[in-house]
């Protein structure tokens, strides 16, 4: 009898997808922790004073409106202390997308857990997200979080467990 077992020698094409199917996660990542060092960064050269006021131009809200005054007392709240530990944080959130991307990129399987787990961590604050505040956006964000989170189990769990089974079955023959 033949064996079923999945062919993840390099060239072949089980491989091909696998690895263009991580890249492609690896990308995402990466770009999750660019944009969110590019906001810490721009923190640093932008009163946030500034930010509140061009917001609520945006929104056509005026500046004596109750949550105006809200927004504007928060703003100049924000001590320079504070700006720093969002930066801080910020640049350890896009140090561990970077370092998850890369390991994403190189078919690493501790990269792979990294992604499983704060992918699954989001989770119930997307699901709370979406049920308090549906929208398309985060529709689509809960979808594609689903998408990873369900690929790094079977890379991580199913696939590991289906090899050692079709290794076994190919011993007994």
């Amino acid at each position: 009898m033949f064996s079923s077992k999945i062919s993840l020698v390099p060239g072949s094409t089980e491989h091909r997808a696998r690895l263009q199917a991580l890249r492609s996660v690896a990308l995402l990542e990466f770009a999750k922790g660019a944009v969110v060092l590019a906001a810490a960064v721009s923190l640093y050269w932008i009163d946030p004073s500034n930010v509140a006021g061009a917001f609520l131009d945006f929104l056509h809200i005026s500046p004596d409106h109750q949550f105006a005054r809200l927004l504007f007392s928060l703003a100049d709240k924000l001590s320079d202390i504070t700006v720093w530990h969002v930066i801080a944080l910020a640049c350890a959130y896009s140090g561990l997308r970077f370092a998850e991307a890369i390991g994403l990129w190189r078919a690493r399987p501790w990269a792979e857990w990294i992604a499983l787990i704060s992918g699954a961590l989001y989770l119930p604050i997307e699901i709370r997200l979406l049920a308090h505040r549906p929208s398309l956006i985060h529709a689509a964000v809960f979808l594609v979080n689903v998408a990873v989170v369900l690929f790094m189990l079977y890379l991580r769990i199913y696939s590991p467990a289906k090899e050692r089974r079709n290794a076994a079955d190919a011993g007994l023959q």
